[in-house]
């Protein structure tokens, strides 16, 4: 299963720890990074069993869960950057008279504002979120959607694909593997793209070459797919194109 799909089927509370535990393993929500259970891990002179060892993972490689999430796009998380900013000061404990000062913006009583908008963001985010599960027990029509990818970089009606209709497109697209045309259209280009990243390995860094002859493999013109796998938020690279890696 992709890590996109893993992180949104996650619960609320596995959401707040940042990982998830099956029968043998715990998974990182962030990265996919999987921690055996059973083994001990070493860790700057330290021993830490799987769970706890999964735990410091997250501080070394994502800060924080709260850091992450509050990192993704505003799509996906409803959040403007002011207030960002807002909740970035308050889980580092600072006090409405300090967040004041260091944001230089109206007076002690603005940010004690904020903080009761926040709140009620919260209250309206906990209602739709209970009406959203009551809708699952009785919407038997509702099709299934292909999750959102953590790392888009633009998330709009494009996003707007079921199951079924990326299915049909991946065979409308690929025959044997290869791509028998790039399609026109948003919708369907992000499809296709998501197709191929799908093939490439996480955690691993492709120099220019390597990746053209992977890309080349799915299509005469590596150069547009790669392109556009940066451009829709697939790729990361850096700035002068030595290295290529998959976004997390």
């Amino acid at each position: 299963m992709e890590l996109s799909n893993v992180f949104w089927n996650a619960s609320f509370d596995e959401l707040k720890k940042g990982y998830i535990q099956d029968f043998d393993s715990f998974t990182c929500l962030l990265c996919g990074e999987k921690i055996e259970k059973g083994i001990v891990y070493p860790f700057e002179n330290k021993f830490y069993e799987a769970e706890r060892f999964m735990r410091v993972h997250i501080e070394c490689a994502h800060v924080s869960i709260f850091d992450y999430l509050l990192g993704m796009d505003k799509k996906l998380t409803g959040l403007t950057e002011h207030q960002k900013n807002l909740l970035s000061l308050f889980y580092q404990g600072k006090n409405d008279k300090e967040i004041q000062k260091e944001l230089g913006i109206g007076s002690v009583s603005t940010i004690r504002h904020h903080r009761f908008a926040l709140k009620e963001k919260e209250r309206q985010a906990k209602t739709f979120l209970a009406m959203m599960e009551l809708l699952k027990e009785k919407d038997e029509y509702a099709p299934a959607f292909v999750p959102v990818h953590k790392t888009a970089t633009m998330i709009d009606e494009r996003y707007n694909i079921t199951q079924d209709e990326q299915e049909q497109l991946v065979n409308k697209y690929f025959s044997n593997g290869v791509l028998t045309k790039f399609p026109q259209k948003e919708k369907q280009r992000l499809i296709v793209l998501r197709e191929i990243s799908n093939h490439l390995k996480m955690d691993y860094n492709y120099d220019e070459q390597e990746l053209n002859q992977i890309l080349k493999g799915f299509y005469e013109d590596y150069v547009l797919i790669r392109r556009y796998l940066v451009e829709y938020g697939f790729l990361d690279r850096k700035s002068d194109g030595s290295s290529y890696w998959l976004k997390k």
